[in-house]
């Protein structure tokens, strides 16, 4: 849909937590940072571009009678944003599908990694089968690891199977989207009867929308198999009891990667500059920040899996994510701060993190312990 009528200069009104906006962004006019959940139809008045993440309903209530013309959400979901409204609005609106795949891939190997679970002799299966799931999906083929995908929209798959085969693998990823209606719905598709599918010993690895698991079900099931939670029911209210039962626990940042958010930001700003019909030299390409310069050169002193595992951590540990938000659920729970805030400002002040392809080895002469075994999974991982 084209905006050529829009005049540049622009008004635009962001989530204060979007990255890069001055560099990708700034050409174009004046931006006004905001807080996202808090994020009001007073505050748009005068804005001609609003963009935001997944913590913001983009929907009548917030935009009617504003002059927003564009919206642009810098994150892969879209169950955040009243797309059918905004369509019948002439609103244009992107996201940005597929910007924080590969962190949410690299989340799942590191917490696989901190769990001390070997995924080389494990069976995989994969709930959603979008830019996520299928990412991991060609990551585990490329590592030799069998899966089988469960994705009602994508049944021409070579590794589809029903849920039910799914849910009997060693490792259960579920990266669907939140779907409450219409003839394929994620909403609690993982309930209580789906969870006794789960065997003993299996691990349960939730990293896309929280209440694809119906969370009371799972709070007050005994579980024999292990739990890792990325997101939850409610969010930011999240259920401090399922915390508590959880293996590890993470406030919503699988994604959260540096590389992941600034792609987030450029894809938004490339599909303005279409909504707008801006000429290819006013492009993002021309305002991109750099890439991160940072580089490390990794080493250890294990060998086999375990120093596969330690090299992991070294670059990502979600351990740190779950210590810092139990701590922020004791805290709540003794009467500081309520545990919602505290969920967004883990969010808000999360530290810089890099992606795997930041990061080199030293050679096999330097470092004689790390097998070529080792080094040609590490450099599939993405490891230079």
């Amino acid at each position: 849909m084209s905006l050529n009528t829009t005049t540049i200069p622009l008004n635009m009104v962001a989530d204060e937590n979007i990255p890069g906006l001055e560099q990708w962004f700034g050409d174009l006019g004046t931006i006004v940072r905001v807080p996202g959940r808090s994020l009001s139809a007073s505050q748009l008045a005068d804005a001609d571009i609003l963009l935001v993440r997944s913590v913001t309903q983009v929907n009548e209530a917030l935009l009617a009678n504003t002059p927003v013309r564009f919206v642009g959400s810098c994150t892969i979901g879209t169950d955040h944003l009243d797309t059918h409204w905004l369509e019948q609005q002439g609103i244009a609106w992107s996201a940005a599908p597929g910007c924080n795949a590969n962190s949410v891939v690299e989340y799942v190997f590191c917490t696989l990694a901190a769990l001390d679970v070997d995924w080389r002799g494990r069976n995989f299966g994969i709930v959603g089968c979008g830019n996520v799931g299928g990412s991991l999906q060609r990551k585990l083929h490329a590592l030799n690891i069998q899966c089988k995908i469960y994705d009602p929209w994508k049944t021409d798959n070579p590794d589809s199977a029903t849920l039910e085969e799914v849910l009997q693998q060693d490792v259960i990823c579920l990266h669907a989207p939140l779907v409450k209606d219409g003839p394929h719905p994620s909403l609690h598709m993982i309930d209580g009867e789906a969870l006794g599918r789960i065997r003993p010993g299996a691990v349960l690895i939730s990293a896309g929308r929280g209440a694809v698991i119906d969370n009371r079900a799972l709070r007050e099931r005994d579980t024999s198999f292990t739990t890792v939670l990325d997101v939850w029911e409610n969010e930011p209210d999240m259920d401090p009891e399922l915390l508590e039962r959880v293996n590890l626990g993470s406030p919503h940042i699988a994604g959260y990667s540096h590389d992941g958010k600034l792609a987030g930001t450029r894809m938004i700003r490339e599909a303005l500059d279409r909504a707008l019909d801006l000429p290819a030299a006013a492009t993002a390409q021309e305002t991109s920040p750099a890439s991160s310069p940072e580089q490390s050169l990794l080493t250890t002193d294990k060998s086999g899996f375990a120093a596969m595992c330690e090299l992991l951590l070294s670059m990502y540990d979600p351990r740190q994510d779950d210590t810092r938000l139990r701590a922020a659920a004791q805290s709540a729970a003794t009467g500081g701060e309520s545990l919602p805030l505290a969920f967004d400002q883990l969010r808000k002040q999360y530290p810089k993190r890099l992606e795997f392809s930041h990061y080199t080895l030293p050679s096999s002469a330097q470092l004689p312990n790390l097998d070529q075994a080792v080094r040609a999974q590490l450099a599939i991982l993405g490891l230079k």
